[in-house]
């Protein structure tokens, strides 16, 4: 389950930009632990005073004076960092620690629909986020540190509750005859460039909001909340079969396969590897449960698999195939 900024948001004190700093000045002195203020107009947060900030203009040469009988909106900052509660803590953190270093420490302030939802510490932000982290590599595959069969499994029940979402099953055809010919350190470089093509690939098209993780071996998935799956698959198709002629040399290429020893002992020809992709989506079919959706997958993981290069079909089209 991916954390998002709302789940650790904290409650927060808030002022109008009508108050005067004088009851701030107050507050903070009756609240030590107290380390910022969200300046709301209608619950919308407008601005954010920080503790050190605030002191920091009350003791300029005449700051006292200058500012304890007006209004709070003179010295809030207009440029706080405001997200709204669904984005992904990753995320948050990211732009978190791309302020300047004056305001580095502020609050987070986070908002649902516009309106104030809360506040987020630095401090918290980051002891959250190193939770997930450590999360994340404990259920990770090792070879490509791809989130693996726990956090997909978690994925997938939350995307049967969205509107609309689209899985990819992506495998590597022939995998088995190429790891045993060329030997797995070249089948661990073919599974990792893989992996890059496949997450830069589906992050160019859907941003942070997609998830990509590793089955395991030569298999791997990717979930995405539309239904706008076909130039993903597309240029998946085209950069693998890209990546994947470098691992051959020429004469292999030219002929279109490789020689190798069946389990038989006999010599055969074996297609060079390719990328089978099985689409499942909600467009048509509505799934109940995880084993539903793979089930389906299944069927038309099949279906790719008579076909002896790469590849994507979908639930929708099975008579259709879609290639480089």
């Amino acid at each position: 389950m991916q954390l998002t900024i709302g789940d650790i948001a904290d409650t927060c004190l808030k002022v109008t930009p009508s108050t005067k700093c004088e009851e701030v000045y107050k507050t903070f002195k009756e609240s030590p632990s107290l380390e910022g203020i969200v300046v709301c107009l209608n619950d919308r947060p407008i601005g954010l005073v920080m503790k050190t900030h605030f002191y920091q203009a009350l003791s300029t040469k005449y700051g006292f004076n200058l500012f304890m009988n007006r209004t709070i909106d003179l010295v809030m900052n207009k440029e706080s960092l405001m997200v709204d509660s669904s984005v992904p803590i990753t995320d948050v953190s990211a732009r978190a620690m791309n302020r300047s270093l004056e305001h580095l420490y502020d609050y987070v302030i986070v908002t649902s629909q516009g309106r104030i939802r809360g506040t987020v510490s630095i401090k918290n932000l980051l002891i959250k986020l190193t939770e997930v982290q450590v999360n994340i590599a404990r259920n990770s595959n090792p070879l490509t540190g791809l989130p693996g069969n726990t956090v997909i499994n978690e994925t997938l029940q939350e995307a049967l509750l969205i509107e609309k979402f689209s899985v990819l099953y992506i495998d590597i055809d022939s995998f088995k005859v190429f790891n045993d010919s060329y030997g797995f350190r070249k089948g661990d470089e073919v599974i990792r460039e893989t992996a890059n093509i496949i997450v830069e690939t589906v992050r160019s098209y859907t941003g942070s909001s997609s998830f990509v993780g590793h089955i395991g071996g030569d298999d791997f998935i990717a979930v995405i909340h539309d239904f706008n799956y076909k130039e993903i698959c597309q240029s998946i198709i085209s950069r693998f079969d890209q990546m994947s002629r470098r691992f051959y040399n020429e004469k292999e290429l030219m002929r279109g396969y490789v020689e190798a020893i069946s389990r038989m002992g006999k010599l055969e020809h074996s297609p060079l590897i390719s990328v089978s992709i099985a689409v499942v989506s909600n467009k048509s079919v509505t799934f109940q449960t995880v084993e539903q959706l793979s089930k389906e997958a299944a069927n038309v993981k099949k279906k790719c698999k008579e076909i002896k290069y790469s590849v994507f079909l979908s639930l929708e089209d099975y008579d259709r195939e879609f290639v480089s």
